[in-house]
């Protein structure tokens, strides 16, 4: 356009164009190009989080302007001649002034970018949204035990459900390392359904996989061996299915979002940052995800096939694995800090008032492991009278549950 329409130009336009000579335009350009270089470092979260922060739109949108703003300017640079070599001198003036406006809009974007950074990195921000992601993945993967479908329930209580492969299943390995991120249910009951086998894998969205190594089993249906050919597809078919990355996501993996909160707690409560109060709020947050979870199907996913008849076995973590990601860690870093104790106690008994018989056990275990902590701490006399009563609460609140039903 510069080149085109350089000598068109109305005065009236020309004045408000760039006017340097071409010295000028190179010293802006590579001003504009220069400067452009941000760095966005965080030493305060678990970098699992920063996948959160990184998705965010607006940072997507900011950074994006910057990275056109740097490329244009680089562009446009190098167009710029002086009239030293044989061709004529030339300043391309309205491609200079439209970088200067691009700089104006990046200072402007800039601006608005830290406002909205103050606000979307504040720990409180972070554990929301952790909070929200979870939430919308336990709706998408786990059925409410109130109103999921009939084939759901039946599947999760099907009595024929397998609980471990026979000693001459046929191994099933991992054909990639990384953190398994999703599993195609329905490849899998095909390939069972086609073999006339079951297949079962003990690895759930959250693992890490190493190539080679097994991540499950695959055994007939009937009496009858597999022929060389149906154990080369069904072991090629498991590999396909299952699919591994660098990182853990919450696509398929319904943990992740406990593992981002115990991380927030773990890292308040370290000596370089001691902030239990973080801690305090991130164990809230677990205790609302916790408290949902046991209203819905945890434990193995069964897929069957058209008669009914278990195809597929998904491992899948129950509340005794998710508890204790929840509250170990915690427990370990904040055991001489009261307020995270209490806070403990508290979820155990929001988990003793809201879970359904099935899900005592679990709460019996960690409460076991509460009280030992507690014993083992050199408490004031006041402290350790709340806390023995909070412990004392929660056993009082499991009697009652075992003998009259969750209150919801």
């Amino acid at each position: 356009m510069d080149e085109r329409f350089q000598h068109d130009i109305p005065t009236w336009l020309r004045d408000y164009l760039f006017g340097g000579n071409a010295d000028a335009a190179r010293s802006v350009l590579e001003a504009i190009a220069g400067s452009l270089v941000m760095q966005l470092a965080s030493s305060q979260f678990s970098p699992r989080l920063l996948r959160t922060f990184t998705a965010d739109r607006y940072v997507q949108t900011t950074l994006a302007l910057f990275l056109a703003t740097f490329t244009y300017a680089l562009t446009v640079l190098r167009t710029v001649r002086t009239g030293e070599d044989e061709r004529s001198g030339f300043v391309p003036q309205m491609s200079v002034t439209v970088a200067l406006l691009l700089t104006l809009a990046s200072v402007l974007g800039l601006v608005l970018f830290l406002s909205h950074l103050a606000r979307e990195i504040r720990v409180e921000t972070m554990m929301s949204s952790v909070h929200s992601a979870a939430d919308r993945t336990i709706q998408r993967l786990l059925p409410h035990m109130e109103d999921a479908p009939h084939r759901d329930l039946a599947a999760q209580a099907h009595p024929d459900a397998p609980h471990r492969p026979p000693n001459d299943a046929l191994t099933l390995t991992a054909c990639t390392s990384g953190f398994l991120t999703s599993v195609d249910e329905e490849a899998l009951l095909n390939a069972a359904v086609a073999a006339d086998a079951i297949l079962l894998i003990d690895r759930h969205p959250g693992s890490s996989l190493i190539t080679g190594t097994p991540m499950g089993a695959a055994w007939p249906r009937t009496r009858e061996r597999f022929t060389p050919e149906t154990r080369a597809r069904l072991t090629e078919a498991a590999a396909k299915a299952v699919t591994t990355g660098p990182e853990r996501t919450d696509h398929q993996d319904i943990a992740f979002s406990l593992r981002q909160l115990t991380d927030i707690a773990a890292k308040a409560l370290s000596p370089g940052v001691n902030d239990p109060t973080t801690a305090v709020h991130a164990l809230s947050h677990s205790s609302a995800l916790l408290c949902e979870l046991t209203q819905r199907h945890l434990g193995p996913r069964l897929l069957l096939d058209n008669d009914q008849q278990v195809r597929v076995v998904l491992q899948r973590p129950n509340l005794e694995e998710l508890l204790d990601l929840a509250v170990t860690q915690p427990m370990r870093y904040g055991a001489a800090e009261p307020a995270v104790l209490a806070r403990i106690a508290m979820l155990l008994r929001e988990l003793a008032w809201t879970s359904p018989p099935a899900h005592q056990p679990p709460v019996h275990s960690a409460l076991t492991r509460l009280r030992a902590t507690i014993d083992a701490q050199d408490f004031h006399p006041t402290e350790r009278l709340r806390l023995t009563e909070l412990t004392r609460l929660i056993g009082q609140e499991l009697a009652r549950q075992q003998a009259h039903g969750p209150t919801l």
